[in-house]
């Protein structure tokens, strides 16, 4: 049996031969099908985005000015791809080194024109604009070097973006003639559009050996987890058309579908659900009446009404976004930037930047089999919650999806952040767009997870008319040497706080605030006179935790199955999800708490440190951290009269609590853990003058 020796990306065939007539017939249908799906695949997928670098004008770089490179037949041509390499085993990190600025350092090569023998290029259309983008924004980034020796990450200036441009054979051997190349170890290919009909793979075809993959349209089989990154496949409406911002809220159309060429029978499924639902629903197409090209890419249509793109978007809460050919679609990125809901029916898909990113807040994701029920799972998500997927959707588009500036850097950060993970962004810090500061005070959320470099605290104390108590406190308090501040919160509007001159003497600043109404929030306000990052006693361990809510005594929420809804328990037991509030998320909690939450703990003076607790998980997702109590502390002021916590109504309100706060959040966000912080020497038989906390009570 003959075994033709000229190269193949996929392999020998293993197919039988067929009769002549029968290869004949569909040999011809197969190139009409090709043709076809080209055509539609090019127009639909990336429409008018890869131009020749005739029609544009490039920066810092110019194509025209590149050295030739002839390309033997006899070059040599990478391995395909090693599907078990990770970071440990096809990265080397020597090369990155340490650094002060803990930022890997990457090394573009310049810019070649490659071609055959023939003097054919490899390549169709050169130097595309969107990867001219890419590499300019490198250049102009702290990660960029144009010192070969000091690069940590090599990215190759062959513009693998659309893989329907390329020769794959001659494309790989370029590759492998890059001085360093060195079997693809630590360099990087950026791709969005993988693979090539009739079955497009879902990773670029190209051989790369070792080489990282930032691919647009990954799957679960072909995605190396922790080490290629999934990129979004761009839009160029994101460019051309600017869409405002609008308002998070109920929309004119409940789902829209606005993708066009979609496989028949998911289009015949949405037009079932379109019968089922009415005008709930609106299913776009292409615009048959109008002409090809970039002015209709930009219009959709439904029974002869013509509607403009991307812009209708805007006008539904969730927005359908089907496989095509390919997983990867620049449709997510429209929806995205319109801040629709994306309705992602693509099974095996691997979201752009899904390492980092929570694509739950942002998306809802349902199996393709499920496309039949898919109304009916949407209309169950609360109204709040759908309002908060569309302004976290409009933000994952600003932050990371908007350009090919905003792409490139954030695939290098994800890449950063795993070569120095002692330095890596937060969840927080990926997943929670900016706030606007107010005051001196910054939200804790925002911080770093490492101890700040200005220590010290501020201690807030809350008051009444307990003057003898207040003054005990403020005493014992100074004694910690980490106290930064102490300010008392007067909240008597009836009786003025002491003179002067009978406040304890202390070796930090003593500031009084009077408040204008007696409201337990006000133990939270992000008083001006506040410039620490902590307010609370477990500094020390706030500093190891400072995305945690920290205090000293626990309490724990149960379900009652008797009456069907929460129950507060205060008694002692092995778990928490609680803490009496030591460590203070003060803007939060003034400015973001939702719902009439602070209007309820103020009329019923109750719950405010029930309320941080729901608001710190709810937005963190993390449980608190339990800190070792100190010894008892008594007021000799205090009586079971007009003591707060020893009305007999008191644990019967804070179960009410719970259950109100619940259906607020529309969810129960408090986690239970079984652990505490303690000190160390804490129980062991040691002398008290060696121990760090020796004042410490015990359970």
């Amino acid at each position: 049996m003959y075994a033709s020796g000229k190269y193949s990306s996929r392999g020998p065939a293993l197919i039988p031969r067929m009769k002549t007539k029968h290869r004949i017939y569909y040999i011809t249908l197969f190139s009409v099908v090709l043709l076809g799906l080209i055509a539609t695949g090019m127009f639909q997928f990336w429409p008018h985005s890869i131009e020749s670098a005739a029609d544009w004008t490039l920066d810092k770089r110019s194509v025209h000015d590149a050295p030739l490179v002839h390309l033997p037949v006899s070059s040599p041509i990478p391995e395909r791809g090693d599907l078990s390499c990770r970071m440990h085993t096809c990265f080397d990190v020597y090369r990155c080194g340490y650094n002060p600025k803990n930022k890997i350092k990457v090394y573009i090569y310049p810019l070649q024109k490659f071609v055959d023998e023939l003097g054919v290029p490899i390549s169709s259309t050169g130097l595309s604009r969107e990867y001219n983008d890419l590499l300019s924004a490198i250049s102009d980034s702290d990660f960029y070097t144009d010192d070969v020796t000091r690069a940590c990450l090599f990215i190759p200036s062959t513009d693998v973006l659309n893989q329907n441009s390329l020769r794959i054979r001659e494309t790989a051997q370029a590759l492998a003639m890059l001085p360093r190349w060195d079997k693809g170890m630590n360099h990087l290919l950026f791709n969005m559009l993988p693979g090539g009909p009739p079955d497009y793979n879902t990773a670029l075809d190209v051989p790369r050996d070792r080489a990282l993959l930032a691919g647009g349209g990954f799957s679960t089989w072909t995605y190396r987890q922790g080490y290629d990154v999934s990129i979004p496949v761009y839009s160029p409406l994101s460019a051309d058309v600017e869409l405002p911002e609008r308002q998070p809220g109920p929309r004119r159309y409940f789902i829209l579908s606005s993708q066009t060429a979609i496989h028949r029978e998911y289009r015949a499924e949405l037009e079932r659900l379109k019968e089922e639902n009415g005008e709930a629903l609106l299913l776009l197409d292409k615009c048959s009446n109008l002409s090809q090209g970039a002015a209709s890419a930009r219009k959709r249509c439904c029974k002869g009404q013509v509607y403009d793109y991307p812009h209708i978007l805007q006008e539904s809460s969730f927005c359908v976004v089907l496989r095509g050919a390919r997983l990867g679609q620049a449709a997510l990125s429209d929806v995205l930037q319109a801040g629709c809901v994306p309705v992602i029916l693509a099974d095996s898909y691997i979201l752009p930047f899904s390492e980092v990113l929570d694509w739950k807040r942002a998306s809802v994701v349902i199996p393709e089999e499920k496309l039949s029920e898919m109304y009916t799972i949407l209309k169950n998500i609360p109204h709040r919650q759908v309002e908060e997927m569309q302004r976290q959707a409009r933000w994952f588009w600003e932050a990371y999806f908007s350009s090919m500036k905003a792409i490139g850097l954030t695939t290098l950060q994800i890449i950063n952040d795993r070569i120095y993970p002692y330095a890596a962004r937060t969840y927080e810090q990926w997943n929670n767009p900016p706030v606007v500061k107010w005051s001196s005070v910054n939200s804790p959320l925002f911080l770093p997870l490492i101890p700040p470099r200005a220590p010290g605290f501020t201690a807030v104390v809350l008051t009444y008319d307990r003057v003898e108590s207040l003054f005990r406190v403020i005493t014992e308090i100074s004694k910690v040497p980490s106290l930064a501040k102490l300010l008392v919160v007067w909240n008597n509007q009836n009786k003025s706080p002491p003179e002067e001159s009978l406040w304890p003497k202390i070796g930090v600043p003593l500031k009084v605030v009077r408040t204008k109404e007696n409201k337990l929030s006000n133990r939270f306000f992000p008083y001006d006179e506040i410039e620490t990052e902590a307010v609370l006693f477990g500094y020390e361990v706030w500093r190891e935790f400072p995305d945690r809510l920290v205090g000293y005594p626990g309490r724990l929420h149960l379900w009652d199955h008797e009456m069907g809804k929460w129950k507060y328990e205060s008694e002692w037991t092995n778990e928490v999800s609680m803490v009496l509030t030591g460590a203070y998320f003060n803007y939060l909690y003034t400015y973001k708490m939702p719902g009439d939450i602070k209007n309820w703990v103020d009329a019923h003076m109750n719950c405010e440190d029930i309320a941080m607790n729901f608001l710190v998980a709810n937005i963190t997702g993390k449980a608190p951290i339990k800190v070792t109590p100190r010894k008892k502390f008594k007021c000799p002021e205090c009586t079971a009269i007009d003591g707060l916590s020893l009305d007999q109504t008191h644990m019967v309100e804070r179960s009410e609590c719970i259950n109100k706060f619940a259906s607020v959040f529309g969810t129960m966000p408090l986690k239970v853990v079984e652990h505490r912080a303690d000190p160390v020497l804490y129980k062991d038989d040691f002398p008290e003058k060696l121990k760090s906390f020796p004042n410490i009570g015990s359970l």
